[in-house]
């Protein structure tokens, strides 16, 4: 009965993850309309993707520190009303001032629900599935890449891009509902605040963080910028390019599958393994973009390593620092979207230089392989 509770509550963050997963990435598959409509360039329509990023960064260990004696099940509710009321506002916005604060308001949440939510999600189960239980929640994130965001971009090509925003609002509504109703009550350990921060600023967990924000940020040079890249270096017209964004997804549900259970087995392996063959497959995809088949290969590959990262860098936090894992889990979703943030600027800074948008993979990899060399020392300072 125990473990049927515990599978119940990791499908209902699965749901919640989900949610907050459409509404991160469905601006991507929309780029080009919203810069036409708002008037205004396709850096600055990116920029829609950092804000949101900002927004994380900066309301994740704020809103984990503001709450940490509240219960887990409550503060992921209050977060879900955060998300619910920023895609509200994004529905009926037509200003482009408006629609970024609307995607700020959204991303308080997200650092938050996504931090308790993997410690949570680590307390439902034994130790020895804990990187399982964590791609567990993950795979909410997945699922919208390959289901909620080209549905979205399909949406908004058909009604409009505000159509997506007012639909991810009701499925936050849903969400709301079956983590009120599936997730168990689970009372915070009530940490003492300079602990959290003592560990928070420890060598390790430093290290872990610096991990998380190159390894994965240099995913975002790219992807922020993968429809406009897939229509005027590749040639896909819109529908096709919404079609790859479901084999994009495809391939970060399988990465992230198969990487948690390879990290129950070994995190050390698995957290090289994925980070370095994400540089690799970022390095050569520039030299594959100009070519139809190559390109879906290409997005397929990145896909497949870009999110089977997340599971071992969101274990690796965990463990450097046992002694305050909310904080530090929140403040490692900041990290991964701090480098988002900072992973789109670089490719917006690319693409303003004039370079041509096939290096934008040439870029990322060097940022995902800096990750790399930093995992390494991550890695000696656990173990010791």
């Amino acid at each position: 009965m125990a473990q049927q509770r515990s599978a119940i509550g990791l499908y209902a963050l699965t749901l919640g993850a989900f949610a907050i997963g459409t509404t991160e990435f469905v601006p991507v598959g929309l780029l080009p309309e919203i810069a036409h409509d708002l008037h205004v360039s396709i850096p600055a329509a990116g920029f829609l993707v950092t804000g949101y990023a900002l927004g994380v960064a900066i309301g994740g260990p704020a809103f984990t520190l503001a709450l940490s004696r509240v219960n887990r099940k409550t503060v992921l509710m209050l977060m879900l009303l955060f998300f619910i009321a920023g895609n509200g506002i994004a529905a009926v916005a037509n200003d482009y001032g408006v629609l970024l604060v609307a995607r700020i308001i959204t991303a308080f949440n997200h650092g938050t629900f996504f931090g308790v939510g993997a410690v949570v999600a680590e307390a439902l189960v034994p130790k020895e599935r804990s990187a399982s239980a964590i791609a567990t929640m993950f795979l909410g994130l997945t699922v919208a890449l390959v289901m909620g965001v080209p549905f979205g971009a399909y949406v908004g090509q058909q009604f409009g891009w505000h159509a997506p925003f007012a639909v991810i609002a009701l499925i936050g509504v849903l969400a709301l509902a079956g983590v009120w109703l599936l997730v168990p009550s689970i009372e915070s350990q009530r940490p003492r605040l300079m602990a959290e921060l003592r560990t928070l600023a420890s060598g390790p967990v430093v290290l872990s963080l610096l991990t998380t924000l190159l390894g994965f940020g240099g995913v975002f040079v790219l992807f922020t910028y993968i429809a406009p890249l897939l229509r005027q270096v590749s040639g896909f017209t819109p529908h096709t390019v919404a079609a790859l964004l479901v084999l994009f997804g495809v391939g970060t549900l399988l990465g992230n599958l198969a990487a948690g259970k390879a990290a129950d087995r070994s995190l050390g392996r698995t957290l090289l393994g994925t980070i370095g063959g994400l540089a690799v497959v970022l390095a050569l995809s520039s030299f594959m973009w100009p070519y139809r088949p190559l390109a879906i290969v290409a997005t397929f590959v990145i896909g497949l390593f870009s999110f089977a990262t997340a599971t071992p860098l969101q274990l690796l936090i965990i463990r450097s620092a046992s002694g305050a894992p909310n904080l530090a889990s929140s403040a490692n979703i900041s990290a991964f979207n701090i480098g988002n943030a900072l992973g789109a600027a670089l490719g917006a800074i690319v693409i303003a230089g004039g370079l041509p948008l096939q290096w934008l993979g040439l870029c990322a990899a060097g940022v995902s392989f800096a990750g790399a060399l930093v995992a390494v020392p991550a890695l000696k300072a656990l173990a010791r």
